[in-house]
């Protein structure tokens, strides 16, 4: 396994300032999200080019670190044509460079059907489903002219919010510039947390063939509410997961999500060794 970060839980800083600060915690890639993580310039609508690309790149480079997935959180189900249409462009402009960047995959959630992108019960309606269908259908359509994959991460209050609407989606689009994030903690809820060994298995059988990039997270169950904590420091279960990686995804990248500054060490620490009793 490959164990890197998201760029802005590090912090916003300049290119070879983040850069520098990852290599030191021995971390190997970065989860980029350029308007989180980045002081020096500032990122807008059609500021890439080729030339800051590859000049993004080569600063990661002069660090050992590579950039796995490029981040482009979008709301694919967004309920305003107009707005959506939008997002979708932004998207298409993180898929026309990202190969530039050394990078092969973009990554974004699957969003809800309002235009403040929280929960709501009409986010697990087949309306909502067949709206982000509609969208993701455009963003592969790019994706598979420029050699790139789109990554879409399930969450359990958002559109596709179970591993079998993840399975439906990635058979449905049938494309194989279409594949997942699997974040097991974003598919856990106040009710079925105790149930996340199934959740784990239940996500490998269906579509572990498709799972290209792992975010790591904890949690803990406070006054019936799950809460994320440090990694190491609650009851997810890292001995499954890490042994489903090692026998399944060998090298895949292990991005630490929500993690401080302060708890990268213990993170990392916990994790290899789990990984090597495995």
């Amino acid at each position: 396994m490959r164990i890197g970060v998201r760029g802005h839980d590090i912090g916003k800083f300049s290119l070879d300032e983040l850069a520098t600060r990852i290599k030191e915690k021995d971390l190997k890639s970065i989860q980029f999200v350029m308007k989180k993580a980045i002081t020096e310039f500032e990122v807008t609508k059609g500021c890439m080019t080729p030339g800051l690309a590859r000049y993004i790149k080569e600063t990661f480079d002069r660090h050992n670190v590579d950039i796995s997935i490029l981040g482009c959180y979008i709301n694919m189900s967004h309920p305003d044509d107009e707005e959506l249409q939008e997002l979708l462009d932004l998207f298409k402009d993180h898929i026309r460079f990202a190969r530039d960047l050394g990078c092969s995959m973009v990554g974004t959630e699957t969003g809800a059907l309002n235009k403040e992108y929280v929960y709501g019960p009409e986010n697990h309606t087949e309306e909502a489903f067949q709206r982000c269908l509609n969208s993701l259908k455009i963003m592969v359509s790019e994706a598979e002219k420029f050699g790139v994959m789109v990554a879409i991460e399930g969450v359990a209050r958002h559109v596709i919010n179970t591993p079998t609407k993840m399975k439906r989606a990635l058979d449905e689009i049938n494309s194989n510039n279409l594949q997942a994030i699997f974040d097991p903690y974003n598919f856990l809820t106040n009710e079925n947390y105790m149930n996340q060994d199934e959740l784990i298995k239940e996500a490998f059988e269906l579509y572990g063939d498709r799972i290209i990039l792992i975010h790591a997270k904890d949690f803990i169950v406070e006054n019936g509410q799950v809460k994320q904590v440090a990694i190491g420091t609650g009851q997810f279960n890292y001995p499954l997961l890490l042994s489903l990686i090692k026998s399944r995804k060998p090298h895949i990248d292990i991005i630490l999500e929500g993690t401080t500054p302060q708890d990268l060490d213990n993170s990392i620490k916990y994790i290899k060794e789990i990984y090597d009793r495995v």
